[in-house]
């Protein structure tokens, strides 16, 4: 824990629950950073979450004022813009207020809710990537059909398919959770309640938890990363096809934008929850977190969006204040 450079604080409060000690409250590490580097880096996190917050605002903004965009990628593409806003709201606004605070605790019941609602814009961020590869594909494969086959109908399944499953899935890690004794240590060297380093502080049997975890994990993972793999290389596929450089040049660059995230993403992920955890330091475990849980995001305004004609489009009519087309 020394890389913290962090006063350790053992005070904790318990409750007894027979003979055995229960930690009511846990206390967030944090970042791994030197003591005269917290002010600049409290700024430079407050920056990308403000940055993350407003950019992926603006965009489910403009889809909404233009019916030009009232399309199934850029229905897709504001669900992701709103995900990417709540799953860094999840972990950001604490750690930003753990850094000004000499006692950066979380009682037991908010540890558990931070955990659930960060697996759940996780997972959902998961599957609307995978939605938005499939348009791609159909888009690119299938121009013809289209319209005919990203229908209103399809495109609300995948949506609402993408928040059922991904409820379900947060809450069967967060009850399996509920279920383990936390005895004696209640410091998470990390900067919010992370379900592996949770696992590691039970004084319980967690062999059932890290069981579900890698079932469920190679579903809600690897699968649809997998599905991401197949349908580019799908599009790749078709691209070649074309007798334009122009074309192949632009498409190239559209699908190397969007793998760059998936592989940001899904890379960090998979590193993190389906490899052995003796293989991970805690600053390293700590690091690809902040890649997923803070850059990704940030990042989905500009590689997603603002690189987009349309989008660039529908942005300098609100900048000009002309009137855009509402539904």
């Amino acid at each position: 824990l020394m890389p913290f450079n962090f006063p350790l604080i053992m005070h904790y409060r318990t409750g007894v629950r027979g003979n055995q000690t229960i930690v009511s409250e846990f206390l967030l590490l944090g970042l791994p950073i030197q003591p005269e580097l917290k002010a600049p880096c409290y700024v430079l996190f407050l920056a990308m979450y403000l940055t993350t917050v407003l950019g992926n605002m603006l965009i489910i903004l403009l889809i909404h004022v233009d019916s030009h965009l009232h399309t199934p990628m850029y229905l897709f593409l504001s669900n992701l813009s709103f995900s990417d806003i709540c799953f860094s709201s999840v972990t950001i606004p604490k750690l930003l207020v753990n850094m000004q605070s000499e006692k950066p605790a979380i009682p037991y019941p908010g540890c558990l809710a931070q955990m659930y609602f960060f697996l759940f814009f996780a997972d959902l961020e998961s599957f609307l990537l995978v939605a938005m590869a499939y348009d791609r594909y159909v888009a690119i494969c299938y121009p013809l059909h289209y319209t005919v086959i990203m229908s209103p109908k399809l495109c609300s399944f995948l949506v609402v398919l993408s928040w059922v499953l991904t409820t379900f899935h947060a809450l069967l890690h967060t009850l399996l959770m509920s279920r383990l004794s936390f005895c004696a240590n209640n410091i998470i060297p990390h900067f919010f309640c992370d379900m592996s380093a949770l696992l590691k502080l039970a004084c319980s049997d967690t062999r059932p938890n890290e069981l579900v975890i890698f079932v469920m994990g190679g579903l809600i993972l690897v699968v649809p990363f997998l599905l991401i793999i197949t349908s580019y290389a799908h599009i790749i596929s078709s691209i070649l096809k074309v007798p334009s450089v122009r074309g192949i040049r632009k498409a190239f660059s559209t699908c190397g934008s969007h793998l760059s995230v998936v592989s940001l993403f899904y890379g960090t992920v998979i590193g993190l929850y389906l490899c052995p955890s003796t293989n991970n330091s805690t600053v390293k475990e700590t690091v690809m977190s902040i890649m997923y849980t803070v850059v990704t995001p940030m990042l989905n305004p500009f590689i997603y969006s603002l690189r987009n004609q349309d989008m660039k489009g529908a942005f300098r009519k609100l900048l000009a204040g002309r009137k855009l087309p509402f539904p």
